[in-house]
């Protein structure tokens, strides 16, 4: 064997003890909270991802869409028939398409209503509620409810809250904490979103 090649081998062996040693110490079993946030894209697309995920192992999965509901989704498109899957969407869209604090509001309670459920249910193995952070930032939810409802949630329950800004004490309650960096983006350049890429 070859200098080169046993080096390798030696840093792979090291790198097999460190992953193994980690693997053993983890050792608790229960849902986890995770945050996507930052400014880079990708947050629902991650999300819908991992709801992809639980479907193909037949768990239950509820998703509320804040925002971005009323817009075309082509993970909601392809999903939408599965018996195991459950969605409810925020009614008004962006909010800074509509201007009216009042009907957003109205529209964020009457959909959270559906997430309080979703999140007392201990036969959803996932929950999402996605894009939530703008409705912390706006006022429309209040803080102390949603930490209520994630942290009283079923104990096998995970649940995934995406957006910007995620608020702090979110970021703090969180097992797994993912922030997207926004390096480059298509749509600064004046590129269009692309139906089947961007939604």
């Amino acid at each position: 064997m070859s200098d080169r090649q046993q080096r390798h081998q030696q840093a792979m062996q090291k790198l097999k003890s460190h992953v193994d040693d980690k693997v053993a110490a983890a050792t608790e079993q229960r849902g986890q909270l995770l945050v996507f946030t930052g400014n880079g894209k990708g947050k629902t697309t991650a999300a819908w991802g991992t709801v992809t995920r639980a479907l193909g192992y037949g768990y239950r999965v509820g998703v509320i869409q804040f925002i971005k509901g009323l817009w075309e989704c082509g993970e909601r498109e392809r999903l939408i028939d599965d018996i195991h899957l459950d969605v409810h969407i925020m009614a008004t869209g962006f909010t800074w398409d509509t201007q009216n604090r009042a009907s957003d509001t109205a529209a964020c309670l009457e959909v959270w209503l559906e997430a309080e459920r979703l999140l007392a249910d201990p036969d959803v193995y996932l929950v999402v509620l996605d894009e939530i952070t703008y409705m912390l930032k706006f006022g429309y939810l209040e803080f102390e409810t949603v930490r209520r409802a994630i942290a009283n949630r079923p104990r096998e329950q995970s649940v995934i809250v995406t957006g910007r800004n995620a608020h702090r004490e979110l970021v703090d309650m969180a097992d797994t904490v993912t922030e997207m960096q926004d390096t480059k983006h298509a749509f600064n350049a004046g590129l269009q979103a692309r139906r089947g890429i961007d939604y």
